[in-house]
């Protein structure tokens, strides 16, 4: 079985993260992100979840993951996964479809995953460019033009993309987003919401496409993210979340992210040093 390698890199002139996963046979569970999630497949056969659609993705396909989008996938073949992707922060999308378009707004793409060789090519150049640290120029260039080109064939207002959602279950997502560093209970978010447990639960999860509670751990390994990043350490930031052990922090932010979270730290640390990019094996 081939060795399992994961490579990311932060690009601070394109203000955007890479990375690349080769030889894994990790399952990734159904979660979230608060950025967009742009990757293809090199290598392996998956079954991926997406907002509640059930896709096949091998070699040549390209997954476009929206801010919020839940997903899950694991391995549908003997081999292993071997995966190119890229995160954009929804400000930085903004400035960037506001370049391609002369519109400040967030793009919506019609469809979560789709083939097409051009496009491929084009992120698979931008990709590389990041990885190698390519001229800052050529960096740019590819990603302007493999943003118009997505854009120009498979964009859609953002709010499209987003699905309905009762008011009762934005008033319990606003519970847990502004609550999530304390200890929360099921009780709690059903009397803000006004509502029983088993009618938030089928709610809460045919709006969202996740539990409450895996909203919850959302929410805190997004927040953890960022304090990894300024520099925290994996236990204080675990603490600062609401994660009630290190191991339990751990365990999540390695299953959603991909990197344990010291792991992920040190790729920020390593900047601060001069260096680039991390790699874990």
């Amino acid at each position: 079985m081939k060795k399992e390698t994961r490579t990311v890199v932060y690009d601070d002139g394109l203000r955007i993260e890479a990375y690349r996963f080769e030889g894994i046979v990790q399952p990734f569970p159904n979660h979230f992100h608060e950025y967009y999630v742009i990757g293809f497949i090199e290598e392996g056969e998956r079954c991926l979840s997406c907002r509640n659609q059930e896709y096949v993705i091998g070699r040549g396909s390209i997954v476009l993951f929206h801010p919020g989008d839940n997903h899950a996938c694991v391995q549908a073949d003997d081999g292993t996964l071997d995966y190119r992707g890229i995160n954009i922060t929804k400000g930085i999308m903004r400035d960037l479809t506001e370049e391609v378009t002369g519109r400040r707004m967030l793009p919506g793409f019609s469809q979560n995953v789709i083939r097409d060789e051009e496009i491929s090519c084009h992120l698979r150049l931008l990709h590389e460019g990041i990885m190698t640290g390519s001229t800052e120029f050529d960096r740019e260039e590819n990603l302007l033009l493999f943003l118009s080109l997505l854009i120009r064939r498979y964009g859609q207002p953002f709010e499209a993309c987003i699905p309905e959602c009762r008011e009762e279950i934005d008033t319990a997502c606003q519970f847990l987003e502004q609550h999530y560093t304390e200890h929360i209970s099921l009780e709690q978010i059903c009397r803000c919401a006004n509502l029983s447990k088993s009618t938030l639960l089928r709610a809460f999860a045919r709006s969202k496409g996740v539990t409450p509670y895996r909203y919850l751990e959302n929410i805190r390994i997004g927040a953890a993210k960022k304090l990894l990043e300024q520099g925290v350490a994996p236990v204080e930031a675990a603490m600062r979340t609401g994660f009630s052990d290190q191991s339990h922090f751990t365990n999540y932010f390695s299953s959603f992210i991909g990197l344990p979270p010291g792991a992920y730290r040190e790729i920020f640390l390593r900047k601060e040093e001069g260096g680039e990019c991390h790699e874990a094996k």
